[in-house]
């Protein structure tokens, strides 16, 4: 279908050709994939607390303190925010998909033993993680494009709690999908600030 894809345009790379691809365009295609991330995030988080029962699938509920040590958080304070420089903020939203792709796939992995019927969360945390991994790819060309140097990949969760039980992975799982789309909004205002410089 044609949807599936301009999906498909989005997260592969460009091939290679003789002229290299342009900064502005490099941005022009990551921006297009976090619009549309940004689309599917709140429908994401919703299916994943509808399917893990009371309280997370309670009307209203919230709890902005959990937190993961394993997962930077997306908000920050306007001012620092937009004094960062182009390679600091590009580093910063590498640094928090990278995460987010490790973490995407341990929340899918708890999801399957502890939901196992739930085909569509299954579907849509699969689909998460690979949309991604293409913005990682988008956001790595853009500062091959921009000459900026590559952070190092790191394996962010470290040492994970096997035993932890089915409360301790449903929170985990609710901080992941939460985090996924506020950093999918902050991606999106990142890409926004690169358009305007590198304009088309």
């Amino acid at each position: 279908p044609p949807a599936h894809l301009c999906l498909l345009t989005l997260l592969l790379p460009p091939l290679s050709s003789a002229a290299p691809i342009s900064p502005a365009e490099s941005i022009s295609q990551a921006y297009s994939l976090a619009l549309y991330m940004q689309k599917n995030t709140s429908m994401l988080l919703q299916t994943y607390l509808q399917y893990q029962g009371s309280p997370f699938s309670d009307p209203g509920f919230s709890a902005p303190e959990l937190q993961l040590s394993s997962l930077p958080p997306a908000t920050a304070f306007f001012k620092t925010w937009r004094t960062l420089d182009d390679g600091e903020r590009l580093s910063l939203a590498q640094g928090a998909f990278l995460a987010l792709t490790q973490h995407l796939q341990l929340v899918r992995d708890d999801q399957s033993d502890l939901n196992p019927g739930s085909r569509i969360l299954l579907a849509q945390l699969g689909t998460a993680r690979l949309r991604a991994q293409g913005l990682l790819g988008n956001m790595a060309a853009i500062m091959t494009a921009l000459g900026l140097p590559m952070p190092p990949e790191e394996d962010t969760l470290g040492l994970v709690t096997f035993g932890a039980s089915a409360f301790e992975r449903k929170c985990l799982g609710y901080v992941v999908t939460r985090e996924y789309g506020h950093w999918t909004d902050r991606a999106v205002r990142d890409l926004a600030l690169l358009k305007a410089k590198y304009p088309a």
